[in-house]
């Protein structure tokens, strides 16, 4: 009788693929580096094949690209024409889902959201240099549970589609403690808003803490070219 296999190949492909997505959030690889299959399977000490499958689901985030006869390799910098379009999409999107949020407010709604406020802001100030991964974890977060309180589902799946893209944004932004700090302030005042029962004023908060976001992920890449 054959040995079935599966379950360990699946196994390995999920710890690896939590590995890479994990460097790749903490800007291990730069972008485009190539991501050599047999390099990988020696550093993680598993076959090619779990490598390949981890790969392969990395490339619906949006972080690792394809290219045929060449490999993977991870995602380019954001052009500012890409940048731009993604800043659109969420300007489109997640006014109207704290818009939505804000009209079901909910004392365990409110509880949720005050800790990725609380987790970014102990970040910013903290004097300790923090992984990448820290800062946009809380991020997500936050922008996460408001889309879940929108309860609609359309909304939120529009947004939760843009996911791999908005966390190649946050990678390549490289947000950090300066960026964190002005970002901890514009999520309190949204949550301000939330606890005033104030869903207007929550949408506008969150119209302009995107523009915000967009001007300062502007100003970074253009920091980034000139130190390349």
């Amino acid at each position: 009788m054959a040995r079935d296999d599966a379950p360990e190949r699946t196994t390995h492909a999920d710890k690896v693929y939590a590995l890479l997505f994990g460097q790749l959030m903490n800007g291990t690889f730069d972008p485009g580096a190539a991501l050599n299959i047999p390099t990988l399977s020696r550093k993680f000490e598993v076959s090619q094949t779990p490598i390949r499958e981890a790969l392969a689901r990395l490339e619906h985030t949006g972080l690792v690209h394809r290219e045929a006869l060449r490999g993977y390799f991870v995602a380019p910098l954001f052009s500012e024409v890409e940048l731009d379009k993604l800043m659109e999409a969420r300007l489109v999107l997640e006014p109207a889902l704290a818009l939505e949020a804000g009209r079901r407010v909910t004392p365990e709604f409110l509880a949720k959201l005050l800790v990725p406020i609380d987790d970014l802001l102990r970040l910013s100030e903290s004097q300790v240099v923090r992984s990448f991964r820290e800062y946009w974890s809380a991020d997500e977060d936050f922008h996460s549970l408001i889309a879940e309180q929108s309860a609609n589902p359309f909304l939120e799946g529009a947004y939760r589609s843009l996911g791999g893209q908005v966390q190649r944004f946050r990678l390549f932004v490289k947000l950090g403690s300066a960026d964190a700090r002005f970002a901890a302030a514009e999520h309190r005042q949204i949550y301000d808003a939330f606890v005033a029962r104030a869903p207007e004023a929550a949408a506008d908060l969150m119209r302009h803490h995107i523009e915000s976001a967009r001007l300062r992920a502007l100003s970074d890449r253009k920091t980034i070219l000139a130190n390349e």
